[in-house]
């Protein structure tokens, strides 16, 4: 990039300001997410009518900011993302190929975009024309792009050579470059030296310099046309990234755009033709659909990021955002792809998963689509859905149960939650421990769900179904409180709560919520819907007045009725959203209402046999132009200046990939009877009451059982040392394995005298040679 010594050539000219200001992300609200369906590995979202975050080489390797357009004329200049008013059409609803029309007083501008599904790039075909009786002929368009390369806006540098734009970061290079020799040029830092700089305080481009070094950096151009195409390519190479910029342009946008087409039409043409239903909600559906494909890794296939978003990123430089996977949000979505029919899809996804179990049989809490953990959290939820999934595959005859991937898969995770089970350290929010209904649920039928499956050996098997029947049973002794305030005022008689204390205090006590500085609210006092998991995968019935009562206080404190229909909060004094006054989450905030809540509350009226109109039209209003379903819907008084309005988007993220999936589920269970989520086999032995034959004691300190057998457990071989009635008769037995690799020793009811009320125990370990310093207490009941 320097000159050579002796040369004719001058020197490069270096941007001020370097390193410009912090970089953040783009908006966290998409308007669309696309993808070519080939061996291209770039996935590209729309956002504010631009071209927003562009992924290369994988789903979570975001590269660029965005890349907008300015207009100037005679008099004026403006950032199209900013002040003009737009429109996004696309050939049908399940191809995403938008036309974009922004419509400014001055002039009319459309933009067509297309990744290209043969080469790393994506052409962008541009018209800019006046209006008026007689158009302005100082109108030029200029196109201004913010290279994130490396997953930031740090330490980017870019430069100008052979009139093309460049961008590096290591060895990840960009290009952008037109059908026609630009105009003008200049790189700059942003927020000092770059092209949005110039036009504010010249009202035209002044500025041209070749280089910018190290920073948060922008890249312009003058367009030489009114219409034309661009190209932005990646590589590891600047010729590379140079190369493939100029060969998708030679290609040209009508060509690429016709195999982009052809390509997405044939994936469609797989999907359901949902003619059951009205043709907005079957239009969702078919979106929905192609958001879950498009959020598929190329490299790793069956990898579903949760979004191809960073929530609130126009606030911050956040590198994870929600362009990772999550064990759980992947598991919801392949039970939504065997929904539908894609059972392909779905069975790619659950071999994902189990190629990235970790060797405990659990898996990280997030993951880039390679296997890297990001955040390393523990859900027990994450660890019961792949299986699940894959027992739900088995049901439907889209896995053989010689399928040594998933068997192995089953194996290790069951291991697992028998190791962990009852508690997670982090609820399926990722804010709290302990106790929860919808974590419960999950392993109860993750537990029974493998033991009917034929994947555990018979001795793991009676274990995994002894330990489902034993939680089961624990429930409402773990989760569910009665006569608290809440209750008095809905008059019910009690309720299940969001989470309860990992403790012996249980259903009662105070709890530091999260995102809200340290608060503490009383854990009786906090709903959520975690409880529908219950019903939903047959462990309760839906008329169950503990479930019956449960709603009624939900619906109470978290429905709100948009005008779209009801929308759910997470829970009470939530705090993950934006602020009153719709400034983004940084840390605190007011939680917003989720779509996909909704999708759970009509499940449970599917389950009911009641009308699930209301929820799937709830969800269908909630969209974006697009039809993209958010994280989060704004529920406050329209902010005209922050594109907030009631029942819309909000900034936290759209799409939401688990909303979409949610969604679909819903749809098939409203139209065709089908039950995503739900295990025949768990089904049908939770459809009654069963008393578990076995109590597993897993170190309560104090515990009340009606069990004729009580088996206390531990994860190693050791020595129980128990008495009766304060400690009456001491004696030792010896522990013995009980499958799933889990240790215990056995006490029959039958064996001790009838007048016993209670057992005093503790407990030698035999691998470390050391005596447990806590004593318990089991009272019979």
């Amino acid at each position: 990039m320097s000159a050579v010594s002796g040369s004719s050539v001058p020197d490069p000219i270096e941007a001020f300001g370097a390193p410009g200001i912090a970089p953040t992300f783009a908006a966290g609200d998409k308007d669309m997410v696309s993808t070519g369906l080939g061996s291209s590995r770039v996935w590209a979202t729309i956002g504010a009518g631009v071209l927003n975050e562009v992924f290369w080489p994988t789903t979570s390797r975001p590269q660029l900011r965005d890349l907008g357009f300015l207009v100037t004329g005679t008099g004026y200049w403006t950032e199209v993302k900013r002040t003009a008013s737009y429109t996004i059409s696309t050939p049908d609803d399940a191809i995403p190929l938008p036309t974009i029309v922004h419509q400014h007083e001055h002039f009319q501008l459309v933009l067509q975009i297309v990744c290209d599904p043969d080469r790393d790039a994506v052409l962008i075909r541009y018209r800019l024309d006046g209006i008026g009786a007689q158009a302005d002929p100082a109108l030029r368009l200029h196109v201004l792009a913010a290279p994130h390369l490396g997953g930031t806006g740090q330490h980017n540098t870019g430069w100008i050579e052979r009139g093309v734009l460049h961008a590096c970061h290591d060895h990840e290079h960009l290009a952008l470059i037109a059908t026609q020799p630009y105009a003008a040029t200049s790189v700059g830092f942003v927020g000092a030296s770059d092209a949005w700089q110039d036009l504010a305080q010249h009202g035209e481009p002044q500025w041209s310099f070749d280089t910018a070094t190290d920073g948060n950096i922008a890249l312009f151009a003058t367009l030489a046309d009114h219409a034309g195409e661009i190209a932005l390519a990646f590589a590891t190479s600047a010729p590379g990234a140079r190369t493939l910029a100029a060969e998708a342009l030679s290609a040209g946008y009508d060509e690429v755009a016709e195999q982009f087409r052809a390509g997405w039409a044939m994936w469609a043409s797989t999907l359901p033709t949902f003619s059951e239903t009205t043709p907005e909600r079957a239009r969702l559906a078919r979106t929905s659909a192609m958001v879950i494909k498009a959020h598929e890794d190329r490299t790793f296939p069956g990898a579903i990021v949760a979004s191809l978003a960073t929530p609130w990123g126009a606030a911050h430089d956040d590198p994870g955002g929600y362009h990772l996977v999550w064990p759980r949000d992947c598991a919801e979505t392949g039970l939504a792809l065997a929904a539908i029919g894609h059972g392909r899809d779905a069975r790619c996804t659950a071999m994902f998963l189990a190629a990235t179990q970790s060797d405990d049989g659990s898996w990280p809490q997030n993951f880039t689509p390679g296997g890297e953990p990001y955040w390393t959290g523990h859900q027990l939820d994450e660890t019961a859905l792949p299986v699940i999934l894959a027992a739900k595959l088995l049901e439907l005859g889209l896995v053989a149960h010689d399928h040594r991937s998933m068997a192995t898969m089953v194996r290790k995770a069951a291991r697992s939650l028998a190791a962990s089970a009852p508690f997670t350290d982090q609820d399926r929010w990722e804010e709290t421990g302990g106790l929860s209904p919808f974590s419960l649920a999950a392993t109860i039928a993750a537990l029974a769900g493998a033991a009917s499956s034929g994947w555990l050996d018979r001795d793991d098997a009676a274990y995994a179904l002894s330990l489902a029947d034993w939680f089961s049973s624990r429930v409402e002794e773990l989760c569910y409180v009665i006569g608290a305030p809440i209750d008095a005022t809905y008059g019910t008689a009690g309720h299940y709560e969001r989470v309860a204390l990992a403790s012996d205090s249980g259903t009662r006590g105070c709890i530091v919520l999260a995102n809200r500085a340290g608060q503490q609210f009383e854990v009786e006092r906090l709903v959520g819907l975690e409880f529908l998991a219950l019903v939903r995968y047959g462990l309760r019935a839906p008329t169950d007045q503990r479930i019956v009562d449960t709603v009624t206080i939900v619906d109470g404190e978290l429905r709100r009725d948009t005008p779209g229909g009801p929308l759910y909060h997470r829970y009470q004094d939530d705090g993950y959203g934006e602020h009153a006054d719709g400034s983004p989450f940084d840390g605190s905030g007011i939680g917003r209402l989720w779509p996909l809540l909704t999708g759970e509350r009509g499940m449970y009226a599917f389950d009911l046999g009641a009308d699930t109109g209301p929820y799937l039209d709830a969800m269908l209003s909630s969209t974006s132009m697009a039809n993209l379903l958010p994280e989060q819907v704004w529920d406050s008084d329209p902010i005209v200046s922050r594109r907030l309005a009631p029942g819309r988007p909000s900034g936290s993220a759209t799409p939401l990939v688990w909303a979409h999936a949610e969604y679909l589920k819903l749809l098939i269970a409203s139209t065709r009877g089908v039950h995503a989520d739900r295990l025949e086999a768990v089904a049908t032995r939770y459809a009654h009451r069963v008393d578990p034959e076995i109590a597993h004691v897993r170190g309560e300190h104090s515990l009340t059982t009606a069990a004729a057998t009580l088996v206390i457990e531990a994860a190693r071989p050791f020595r129980l040392h128990y008495g009766t009635d304060e400690w009456n008769s001491p004696r030792d037995i010896e522990s013995v394995p009980l499958g799933l690799g889990r240790h215990g020793a056995y006490l029959r009811r039958v064996d001790l005298d009838p007048s016993v009320k209670t057992i005093n125990w503790t407990s030698f370990d035999l691998v470390s040679a050391s005596w447990e310093t806590l004593d318990h207490r089991i009272t019979l009941s």
